[in-house]
């Protein structure tokens, strides 16, 4: 192996983690392992999280280029896809493909939970925000108003 391709189960439990904000959403703080980082993972993320109660690990938001999943390994919270909202358990499995609907998932409960979360990490994406009217383009960085977006006719 050139590079650590292995990250251990005693070596994940040792890790202390990243205490992570998401800068469009106050409420959302997490714990973040980011193992396909530690594994050499670049075009797919791969994090153990634990939120805490009350939080979230990012805003609601829309991928229009990238995939993303969310596999619920201990407790139970609240996931929203578009105007649905589902109560979520160790073992459920959240499904985002490019381009569906804004989702978030919620600690609601008492206790921790912890999950998987996997996405691509594209060249390019496109994220909107709804609750916050904003889009972000993640090629250059650029954050705009959704009003300010003119569509080509």
């Amino acid at each position: 192996m050139t590079r650590k391709q292995l990250e251990t189960r005693t070596e994940n439990a040792k890790m202390a983690g990243q205490a992570k904000r998401y800068f469009l959403n106050r409420n959302a703080q997490h714990l973040k392992k980011p193992l396909g980082d530690i594994a050499g993972l670049t075009k797919l993320g791969f994090q153990r999280i634990k939120m805490p109660i009350g939080s979230a690990p990012c805003a609601f938001e829309r991928h229009i280029c990238e995939e993303e999943c969310i596999y619920i390994l201990e407790r139970a919270g609240t996931a929203r896809i578009g105007a649905t909202v589902l109560q979520v358990e160790a073992g459920d499995f959240t499904a985002c493909p490019a381009g569906s609907e804004a989702h978030d998932l919620r600690n609601t409960g008492f206790h921790i939970v912890k999950c998987t979360i996997v996405g691509q990490r594209l060249d390019f994406d496109i994220v909107d925000y709804s609750e916050q009217a904003r889009r972000l383009d993640r090629a250059n960085g650029d954050l705009v108003d959704m009003a300010m977006i003119v569509s080509r006719q």
